[in-house]
């Protein structure tokens, strides 16, 4: 697990800032600031060690650091499908709510031994839906106790200036306050996020590049017991 210092990076989010209208879209290809505020454009390159497989560019959470905002009202989602958390990578921001439905025709149970926030869910039936607030910073990496193939990771951040980026690894993050901050890019198969100054100006567009190494492959843990996962036809 990834310290929460490292996670200074772990502190930027990127939704619309609270009581504000969504941005209509540009139509000259740049992002464009909501009144007061900037933006945050740029891409992530995504290398992995020698003799590894290709990465997927769009499994990379860019963050900003420096300020706090409210969470969203609204809870977000990830899904258990396929033996599967979807997505396996995700960001909120404290205060906010995670649902975990389970979308398989059989139990999970999800947990997390993380200090951020540990917590058990329990066993639940195909169709169930259980919730957690995260009301701290940091990473919080989540299993099912289940099926030990399934890990995830959620970055609990201190405002909602981030952003996912996209297949073709570039990102944008809008409505950020005016300033100098740490923007991060953070992949689960990074040792570290990588992290840099930035400033944003109001109404004006900043460009920041990332390069990430990715050198972790295997995500193999403990079950909620602090045990090794039994083997056989229990984990269907």
């Amino acid at each position: 697990m990834i310290a929460v210092a490292a996670l200074a990076g772990a502190d930027a989010a990127a939704r619309a800032a609270p009581g504000q209208a969504p941005t209509p879209p540009s139509t000259t290809g740049q992002p464009r600031a909501r009144q007061g505020r900037g933006a945050v454009r740029g891409s992530v390159a995504v290398k992995r060690a020698a003799g590894a497989a290709a990465s997927d560019p769009s499994a990379v959470l860019v963050y900003l650091v420096g300020f706090d905002e409210p969470p969203p009202t609204a809870a977000v989602e990830v899904q258990q499908r396929g033996k599967r958390f979807l997505p396996n990578l995700l960001g909120v921001t404290v205060g906010q709510q995670v649902s975990f439905p389970n979308g398989d025709p059989f139990y999970h149970n999800v947990f997390s031994p993380s200090s951020v926030r540990k917590f058990d869910l329990g066993q639940y039936r195909p169709g169930e839906t259980r919730s957690r607030v995260f009301p701290k910073t940091g990473v919080v990496d989540v299993y099912c106790n289940i099926h030990p193939q399934m890990s995830a990771t959620i970055l609990v951040l201190p405002n909602r200036r981030f952003a996912m980026t996209r297949a073709d690894g570039n990102f944008v993050i809008d409505g950020v306050p005016p300033g100098r901050w740490t923007i991060y890019a953070y992949s689960r198969r990074a040792e570290k996020p990588v992290g840099r100054p930035v400033e944003v100006t109001a109404g004006g567009t900043t460009t920041v590049d990332f390069q990430v190494t990715e050198t972790r492959a295997d995500f193999s843990h403990l079950n909620k017991y602090g045990e090794k996962y039994r083997s056989g036809e229990s984990y269907r």
